[in-house]
């Protein structure tokens, strides 16, 4: 079957993949295996429990609740919030574990469930791998007073919006921000934040009905945001995927700012004021190549790691770097967080704009992006992405006609059933022409 977790937790349809069951034993898997490497000793073992509006997210968080108190572990429920809150409160409110049930950007149906250890960081791969060899196993629950008790803590949200707004440098006044919540975990928390650090604030996609989840709207269909912010005259958009770990922007004029585009804003930010750690910035294979010259040349390094924010998070503790992220929007400041933060990140960006007093587009002309297309082929086995002869022979193909003028990154998803085929090239015709050529290759060479 595979590996039961993949980059970002465990997730699948709701129901069928991801069962009340599923996810009631691995919550009690996850205490057990944490009870074991003696991270409760000494004290009652608390967890808190957060989650997106998904309508499947109700009755799983009562299935999580019901597996953490049945292991013996107090629950604080915080209700529907940010993914990147429950990292926080996990550590803010000294838990022992938290549970954040998210799909993140996947639509509606999915869902998921993800483990942040007392510090707020993801579990480590290696922590996962003994929760998922501690299914199934029999153990002696605990009876009595030994069961967990179960309490809300939907109040906490307040705590995680001040500590937004205290990492911010100077206030937004005279901002006028579109925000696009995704109809997601963000809805209450991102307008809030920015009408507190001083903007005036147009909100979209804050009416989440457990079905609307990023459905035509959030970081991933961004086209409303565009409209929104040259209908109202704002000085910028701002949107957030269904968990809110993600930011994308919008210039006053519609134009997408992507995640590299925010990281070299940010990044050439901090350095200026002497806040990057090491000059270096942490980002993945994904990161345009404009990206790259743009660090380059403005003095900063760029370490690479493979796709997925837990990767650049594990390079940026283990070389004590506190900056960076992906292309999709997930960017980690590690002097404020444990995880990616679209919340976060849209604030840190609006107060780059104010300082500066510069326009977003102003901003974003730090980096040149390079034609860059990307196609998701569904339908095919993506465990032979990494060993079909046959493919490599076409990527090498294709290698060889882009020369150091583009390059090509062939990689099956961590989350989905599919393999991503990522070309760039200096021209859009030559690296659409080269990336369906190769999507194709895919499709036949890798055929379920």
């Amino acid at each position: 079957m595979g590996r039961l977790f993949g980059t970002d937790g465990v997730r699948g349809l709701a129901n069928r993949d991801l069962t009340a069951r599923l996810a009631m034993d691995l919550s009690v898997a996850a205490a057990r295996v944490l009870g074991e490497q003696g991270a409760f000793k000494g004290h009652r073992p608390l967890a808190v429990v957060g989650r997106d509006p998904r309508a499947s997210g109700e009755f799983l968080e009562a299935a999580v609740v019901a597996g953490l108190a049945s292991a013996g572990v107090d629950v604080l429920t915080l209700g529907v919030l940010p993914t990147p809150a429950v990292a926080y409160l996990t550590n803010a409110l000294d838990a022992d574990l938290g549970v954040m049930l998210s799909a993140s950007h996947n639509p509606a149906p999915d869902n998921g469930i993800k483990f942040f250890d007392r510090s707020g960081f993801k579990f480590a791969d290696e922590v996962e791998d003994r929760v998922e060899a501690a299914l199934g196993q029999d153990w002696e629950p605990p009876t009595g007073a030994g069961v967990g008790r179960v309490r809300d803590a939907h109040g906490a949200v307040e705590q995680y919006v001040a500590h937004l707004l205290s990492s911010l440098p100077v206030s937004l006044d005279g901002l006028r921000v579109v925000v696009d919540c995704a109809n997601g975990a963000s809805s209450d928390v991102a307008p809030e934040a920015l009408r507190r650090a001083g903007a005036e604030v147009i909100t979209i996609g804050v009416a989440p009905d457990g079905l609307n989840i990023n459905s035509g709207c959030g970081s991933t269909h961004l086209a409303a945001l565009q409209e929104a912010v040259r209908t109202h005259g704002a000085d910028a958009g701002i949107a957030n995927d269904g968990d809110a770990d993600r930011c994308l922007a919008v210039t006053a004029t519609g134009d997408v700012v992507d995640g590299d585009q925010i990281m070299a804003i940010l990044a050439t930010e901090l350095r200026e004021s002497g806040r990057l750690a090491n000059d270096t910035v942490v980002a993945t294979v994904m990161s345009n190549l404009g990206f790259k010259i743009a660090m380059r040349d403005t003095g900063i390094d760029v370490i690479e790691t493979a796709v997925g924010d837990r990767y650049v998070l594990e390079a940026m503790k283990e070389r004590g770097f506190n900056f960076g992220g992906e292309q999709s929007g997930h960017v980690i400041m590690l002097d404020h967080a444990t995880t990616g933060d679209g919340v976060l990140t849209g604030l840190h960006l609006l107060a780059t704009m104010a300082r500066r007093g510069r326009a977003l587009d102003e901003l974003a002309k730090v980096m040149t992006r390079l034609p860059q297309v990307l196609i998701n082929v569904k339908g095919v086995d993506k465990s032979r992405a990494k060993t079909s002869p046959e493919l490599a022979a076409a990527v090498e193909t294709a290698e060889a006609e882009l020369g150091d003028t583009g390059r090509v990154l062939i990689r099956p998803s961590g989350t989905e059933p599919m393999v991503r085929v990522m070309v760039e090239a200096a021209a859009e015709d030559q690296a659409q022409s080269v990336a369906e050529r190769l999507a194709d290759t895919v499709r036949t060479t890798l055929a379920g």
